[in-house]
């Protein structure tokens, strides 16, 4: 069997471009992949249309190994978000037709499931004003769908350091989560990187009281030291991880043991072999993976595959039941979450487990946006440019 075409569609949405890609082999058998990029989808177009001939037609899909090698190794450049995750649905296309090939879901090539039940949080349900009332009624809705955990971003368009009043508003916001949810629910904070150690700091001692299960990339990812004296001076679990894109670049962050949970993209890091490769490194470490998601079923998924075969696995990040939810009736096959318990069950399909309507996908092409987390109400992600 042969690689004989790698096709693109891109399914454009108020805030997110999906891109699908779509491998196809000389025995029939087609496999999808899938990517959520922040304003760099035509530069991951452009990439996969320049590289697909010289690395990936003609290649044996079942030789996964050698296809990332090959696409990290051959063009000579450091490799980074857009090649990884080029390469990220690339192989994880060549994993769905594999496992149709052989009649086994993903997980199986992955070294079979650890566990039946995945543990999902929510995420992009808090699209409302940033008042204590709305974030608390808006929470409700989350517990409504059966959710155990969600995880928000209190904190507007903060850079840096936050104003004392703007501090006060954003804490009131997480008393609000936890008034709503009660004890027994764990909410989760996002910081998306925004600022300095010190602000860090003082903001994580002052949502102690709420008892977070982490706060989430306090600092910008660039400084791995910065980010070990947050870990170092709070007393809430610190996770980080989606904004770095390959095991090489993810080392310093283990040697520093910066910190405890390791959120990696499977979608931007290079694909499910890539990422169990450094799960394994990580419980050397004592770290929990709880996989950054953003995708639509098929990105969705592919992290279900993976963190089923995870013994050091905590959580799964989930978007679609608060975000575009017409998505789900073009790529289908993804089950529901179980609110007996705020699980998904383990895939059980061969390969990925997902179809998709291209007739359907081709009637929402891609999108203008500009997702931009420091610009005052990118929380309501009204944020296609007309």
């Amino acid at each position: 069997m042969r690689i004989s075409k790698v096709e693109t569609i891109v399914i454009g949405t108020q805030w997110r471009n999906l891109t699908v890609v779509k491998v196809s082999t000389d025995e029939g058998l087609t496999g999808l992949g899938e990517v959520r990029m922040v304003g760099h989808t035509a530069a991951l177009l452009g990439y996969l249309e320049e590289g697909a001939p010289r690395h990936v037609l003609g290649l044996d899909p079942f030789e996964t190994e050698k296809l990332v090698r090959n696409l990290m190794r051959d063009d000579y450049a450091r490799v980074g978000e857009v090649v990884m995750s080029g390469i990220s649905a690339l192989e994880i296309a060549c994993l769905d037709i594999k496992g149709q090939a052989l009649g086994v879901p993903i997980y199986e090539l992955l070294g079979g499931k650890v566990r039946d039940r995945i543990p999902a949080y929510a995420n992009g349900w808090y699209t409302v004003e940033r008042t204590p009332e709305e974030f608390h009624k808006a929470a409700k809705k989350v517990l409504a769908k059966g959710y155990r955990a969600l995880k928000f971003d209190p904190f507007g368009p903060g850079h840096y350091e936050l104003s004392r009043e703007e501090r006060i508003r954003s804490i009131s916001l997480v008393e609000a989560v936890r008034d709503s949810v009660g004890p027994e629910v764990d909410i989760l904070i996002e910081m998306h990187g925004r600022f300095t150690p010190a602000q860090a700091i003082r903001i994580s001692r002052e949502l102690e009281p709420f008892d977070p299960a982490w706060i989430e990339e306090p600092v910008p990812p660039e400084n791995l030291a910065a980010l070990k004296k947050v870990a170092d001076r709070v007393n809430i679990p610190v996770a980080t991880g989606e904004r770095i894109h390959s095991r090489y670049d993810i080392r310093e962050l283990f040697e520093l043991q910066a910190c405890d949970v390791l959120q990696i993209d499977v979608t931007h890091f290079g694909g499910l072999g890539e990422a169990k490769k450094v799960a394994g490194w990580a419980e050397a470490y004592y770290m929990m993976m709880a996989p950054h998601n953003v995708g639509g079923p098929i990105g969705t998924m592919a992290n279900l595959h993976l963190v089923s075969t995870l013994t050091n696995f905590k959580i799964q990040e989930h978007f679609n039941d608060f975000a575009d939810s017409w998505v789900k009736d073009i790529q289908q096959g993804m089950p529901e979450l179980d609110p007996a318990d705020g699980c998904f069950p383990a895939p059980t399909k061969p390969g990925l487990g997902i179809t998709l309507d291209e007739a359907a996908a081709l009637e929402h092409p891609m999108e203008n946006v500009d997702f931009n987390l420091f610009k005052t109400g990118w929380e309501r992600r009204d944020v296609k440019v007309e």
